[in-house]
């Protein structure tokens, strides 16, 4: 059984954030209702052009990452049927999430007290752009926006001298904002199982953003000096030669991340073909080490450069100090151990990323997206409606 499994999310939200959320909430059980617009849906099916990719047809990626799992009811909130609809359906679930703006929520009647007279139970989560409070939260936003270039880690990864800014992958910081939303939802739920109490959960891109980033700001602040992005091309640390990017001899990269190089030395002088250099007095000592930096770099740019990727990764299959390969988004779809622990799986016809948390060593269990109100007939019959009250309904526009 998974945890949220007789849990009703009734999703109220468009685009890649908040739908991630209730992505996740499906992946560990919750039946997720998605309401959509009546005759456009989520204008996310729209979504085919992703920087320089462009999907044609169906299954879309854009929009199964978001929406695997749930069921979609096609409701025009602005009609008395399909609010009567959205009422019904408030009392049978344990939590409303919602991406829409506070004066949408208004004029739609879905704000917090709406809801709550409804069922005062729910626990109401809302995702924003930039937060609840302060003088913008009325603004929307997106994660390139909110998330990317005002948390701080566009211009703290963009390397001095680029024009512009590096750009993240898409839906990046909705993705991530999104798992955060969910996990806040999780806690509110145990809260109302111990107390009876709900919450009103509240997470935005912003606020993710800055946590996302949050170990360089603070010591930024502290330090009172901005994070500033390595040079293209620069090694790594300055002071230690086991922490670095290193060019293979097929134009790719591995990376090595071993923070105690006195260590992992002599180790990694081994798995190179160079024991000599574990004896050498330049490298004797972490200290050493630190301050023969650039002579021990130039001497391992030199070596690995000498072999390709696959080589090194067999070779390094039994160093003991932590190394990657940099690995673009078709190679980790080739990873052994990515899809050993099922961080990725076959949905239909494409694969998609698992949330990332498992429960008892086993992943969850991802279904399609629906197709766009594919479960509203079915949704209804659930709320004990007749099929003459269901026609009536689709007849008047309040459902499609």
């Amino acid at each position: 059984m998974r945890p949220l499994e007789g849990i009703r999310v009734l999703e109220v939200a468009m685009y890649g954030f908040v739908p991630s959320a209730g992505a996740v909430l499906a992946d560990w059980g919750a039946d997720v209702i998605k309401v959509e617009h009546a005759v456009t849906g989520d204008p996310q099916r729209g979504l085919r052009q992703t920087g320089t990719l462009r999907v044609e047809g169906d299954p879309n990626p854009n929009i199964e990452h978001a929406n695997r799992g749930k069921r979609s009811l096609g409701l025009d909130m602005t009609r008395p049927e399909g609010k009567e609809v959205l009422h019904d359906l408030a009392r049978r679930s344990d939590v409303f999430l919602t991406s829409f703006l506070p004066g949408h929520r208004r004029r739609f009647g879905i704000d917090v007290d709406d809801i709550r007279a409804v069922n005062p139970r729910i626990i109401y989560a809302r995702g924003s752009a930039l937060g609840p409070r302060g003088p913008e939260s009325e603004k929307g936003g997106y994660d390139m926006t909110a998330f990317w270039a005002r948390g701080g880690t566009a211009a703290s990864i963009t390397p001095p001298g680029v024009e512009g800014m590096i750009s993240p992958t898409p839906a990046y910081g909705d993705t991530i904002s999104g798992t955060n939303l969910a996990g806040g939802i999780a806690a509110a739920l145990l809260r109302r199982e111990r107390t009876g109490e709900p919450s009103v959960v509240d997470v935005s891109l912003l606020g993710s953003g800055v946590w996302a980033n949050g170990q360089a700001t603070a010591v930024s602040l502290h330090l009172d000096k901005s994070w500033v992005a390595p040079v293209p091309g620069a090694h790594g640390s300055p002071v230690n030669p086991l922490s670095g990017i290193y060019a293979t001899a097929d134009d790719r990269y591995l990376a090595f991340v071993m923070l105690q190089p006195g260590k992992f030395w002599a180790d990694v002088c081994h798995h190179i073909d160079h024991p000599e250099l574990a004896d050498d007095p330049r490298f004797a000592t972490a200290e050493l080490l630190a301050a023969n930096t650039e002579e021990a770099v130039k001497i391992l740019r030199t070596v690995l450069a000498g072999r390709t990727l696959a080589e090194w990764t067999e070779r390094f299959a039994t160093l003991a100090g932590p190394w990657a390969p940099v690995q673009d988004t078709l190679q980790v779809g080739a990873d052994a151990q990515i899809r050993a622990n099922e961080y990725l799986l076959r949905v239909g016809e494409i694969d998609l990323a698992a949330s990332p948390v498992q429960f008892d060593t086993t992943a969850p269990a991802l279904g399609p997206a629906p197709e766009f109100a594919a479960q509203t007939e079915e949704i209804l019959v659930e709320l004990g409606l007749d099929w003459p009250r269901i026609i009536e309904l689709k007849e008047a526009g309040a459902v499609t």
